[in-house]
């Protein structure tokens, strides 16, 4: 079966987060980029049961895409990474699959990716949905998925005496190219 690297530099890995509180209004919609991120995968269109994904984010490589100051932004970074990921103790966050289902029809390969997603220090279950379009010696996945933060025992952050904080749900969008790798 063809194993692929993922290749960071041509993908794009983003999470979104919700303002809540009386002052969302007043708020910004984060959206993170995630710049830092690594791994693999195995695909053969005879065999899809079984391919396998295996993901690497490093905590610190997030980074807010939000137009704001310099200041602000350099705030938000440092307390998402300092109080809410605490990458001092959890640098790197992993997904590894553990099963993955395929409808092929024309077009792009639907998959469900199912697999274990540590983040913080917790390890649950987590399943990512994808459309898959193999291309040569190239794969691209793209899709979208959920997950709340206190699933992974994280404190939601909050600022103003918590009349502005971030809503528990998070919406992660991938478009991730990976290439198969030289014999």
């Amino acid at each position: 079966m063809p194993d692929y690297l993922i290749d960071a530099g041509v993908s794009r890995f983003t999470v979104r987060a919700f303002a809540g509180g009386l002052l969302s209004g007043l708020g910004h919609n984060p959206v993170v980029a995630i710049r830092g991120f690594n791994g693999d995968a195995r695909w053969d269109p005879a065999a899809p049961i079984q391919a396998s994904l295996r993901l690497v984010v490093l905590a610190a490589s997030l980074a807010v895409q939000n137009d704001v100051s310099d200041k602000d932004r350099r705030e938000m970074e440092r307390g998402m990474q300092d109080e809410v990921l605490e990458i001092g103790r959890y640098p790197e966050i992993v997904f590894e699959s553990t099963g993955v289902s395929a409808v092929q029809g024309s077009g792009p390969i639907r998959v469900k990716i199912d697999g274990n997603l540590t983040l913080h220090g917790v390890t649950r279950p987590q399943s990512l949905p994808a459309q898959l379009a193999p291309m040569g010696d190239t794969l691209r996945a793209s899709g979208e998925f959920a997950l709340r933060q206190t699933d992974f025992r994280i404190k939601l952050a909050s600022v103003a005496g918590g009349t502005l904080k971030i809503k528990d749900e998070l919406k992660f969008t991938f478009d991730i190219v990976a290439r198969r790798k030289s014999e």
